[in-house]
């Protein structure tokens, strides 16, 4: 059992399943801290819950690297609609993983800058809010293509199209 699970490990595609839903839940578990600690007006609540979100944030980096690393071996167990719901996954990680980085970035900012700059506490935490919202819309989106790879019954409508270059040979 353990040589089993020592094995999974080392497949970037088996990390990449285990590891994907941090990005999205604990930014939607971080986001209602956020919201309590407004409420609340507590600064310690929201630099607790401003770290969670850095961490879920930042999390999606691994979680993307590995899902490019498993893109050939995936791509090979999948049937064609599964290929082209791959294609499309990764399309929109390419183009989406970028507010990732800037929700970590702005949530960084938001726990630092309130220290020299007292009251840019509540714009910056607002703004983490607002844009954390936004990212956890982006990261559903994203994984709802994901799901469809190897699941058929998430399947209700026709796969994308692929383009001529991700077209097998």
């Amino acid at each position: 059992m353990i040589d089993t699970l020592l094995r999974d490990l080392r497949q970037p595609e088996y990390i990449h399943v285990l590891i994907n839903p941090l990005p999205i839940y604990g930014l939607a578990m971080a986001w209602v801290g956020l919201i309590v600690s407004l409420f609340l007006g507590s600064r310690r609540a929201q630099i607790a819950t401003l770290a969670i979100v850095l961490i879920s944030a930042a999390s999606a980096w691994p979680v993307y690297e590995l899902g490019q690393q498993s893109y050939d071996r995936v791509l090979s167990m999948a049937d064609s609609d599964g290929q082209a719901w791959l294609d499309e996954h990764q399309d929109r990680a390419e183009d989406l993983i970028y507010f990732f980085y800037a929700l970590a970035l702005l949530s960084a900012v938001a726990i630092v800058a309130p220290m020299k700059w007292p009251k840019s506490s509540m714009p910056l935490t607002l703004g983490v809010t607002l844009l954390g919202a936004i990212v956890i819309g982006i990261g559903a989106y994203i994984a709802q293509a994901g799901g469809k790879i190897r699941h058929r019954e998430f399947r209700n409508e026709a796969p994308p199209k692929r383009s001529a270059e991700k077209q097998p040979r």
